[in-house]
């Protein structure tokens, strides 16, 4: 398996490994470690570039794979052996986005639990633009703006940001640590990831985040829809 670099330090921007496999139809690499996150729970794979000595590799798309996480390159780059050591670094600018993004989704999700106990029932985002489905019977705009407030009075109070690696056990004594409608975690997942916002938010994640609130800066939102009954969207963008 490839070690999860990005796993415990999000601000990991390069970092060297070894090619273990080449996938030559699909023009791909798996790296003993990488720091390139791979996709999931909403938030995209990131991009980004292998040096192969003076060969600039550009990464297309990152997967995880019950083998490890396969580097997509484009099919103009010279795949590597096996056994070459390259150096990896990450689109600094849009991981950096998609980290402030995915934290101030966290920020949103705290505060609705906390304040009305909905649910999210689905979420997405790219860099600096997301969206969060939430277990709500109505949504008004005065609401809607009560919760704008309330989620950059949680950027401004500059909380930090934890991440764990827990034993399942551990992890699921915590209440509430599923925030989603549904569980999405397999039973053979052994180990759980949390993200904790100190005071706000601590929930099962496996995505990559701001180390404090200050940084994803003002939230604003943007739109709000009805997608059923008991099912209402917010979109946020981030300034």
């Amino acid at each position: 398996m490839t070690e999860l670099l990005y796993q415990t330090d999000s601000y990991l921007q390069q970092f060297d490994a070894q090619v273990c496999a080449v996938d030559t139809e699909n023009h791909a690499v798996m790296l003993e470690r990488t720091a390139f996150y791979p996709g999931g729970g909403g938030q995209p794979a990131d991009h980004g570039v292998l040096l192969n000595g003076e060969q600039i590799l550009p990464v297309e798309n990152v997967k995880k794979t019950v083998e490890g996480v396969w580097h997509f390159l484009s099919h103009e780059a010279v795949l590597p052996s096996v056994g070459t050591i390259i150096k990896g670094k990450i689109d600094w600018e849009r991981r950096y986005a998609l980290m402030r993004t995915h934290s101030a989704l966290h920020i949103l999700c705290g505060t609705v639990f906390r304040d009305y106990g909905a649910l999210v029932t689905g979420g997405d985002m790219e860099p600096l633009k997301g969206r969060m489905d939430f277990e709500f019977e109505t949504l008004t705009k005065d609401l809607v703006k009560i919760i704008e407030d309330a989620v950059n009075a949680e950027v401004a109070n500059a909380r930090e940001i934890r991440v764990q690696i827990l034993p399942r056990e551990q992890a699921f004594q915590i209440p509430d640590l599923i925030r989603t409608k549904v569980n999405l975690l397999p039973p053979e997942i052994k180990e759980i990831r949390t993200v904790e916002i100190t005071g706000l938010d601590l929930q099962a994640d496996g995505g990559t985040h701001v180390r404090n609130t200050r940084e994803v800066g003002y939230v604003r939102v943007v739109d709000y829809k009805s997608k059923g009954k008991i099912n209402k969207r917010i979109y946020i963008e981030l300034g």
